[in-house]
């Protein structure tokens, strides 16, 4: 891949992250209510896609085998309670994504 066309494709990836940051406020400027279906899907879907990646995160374990899921079920909890104490997404999925890393890579090897 050609200098050029990497750079080419960061900046279309960067105008089109940018469009989606900025079309909520284009669209829902603070001149009208927002419609009700619009607020039902922001109150609805973020535990959705939360229950999604639990879902997604242990679909490929084996629970018959050691060590039986402990490390996901270990993280997930650890994700959940910090996310319950915290209230900040960055933060409980970062922590539970380097514990997970830990946990396989120096206790459950």
């Amino acid at each position: 891949m050609t200098p050029q066309r990497a750079i080419i494709m960061i900046l279309v990836a960067a105008v089109c992250t940018f469009a989606t940051r900025v079309a909520p406020f284009l669209l829902f400027n603070g001149k009208k209510p927002i419609p009700p279906i619009v607020r039902y899907l922001g109150e609805a879907l973020p535990p959705a896609v939360i229950a999604l990646l639990v879902v997604y995160c242990v679909k490929s374990v084996n629970w018959l085998a050691a060590p039986h899921g402990a490390p996901e079920l270990l993280c997930i909890a650890v994700t959940a309670l910090l996310h319950i104490w915290k209230r900040n997404n960055l933060l409980s999925i970062g922590v539970g994504t380097i514990l997970y890393m830990y946990l396989v890579q120096n206790i459950f090897v």
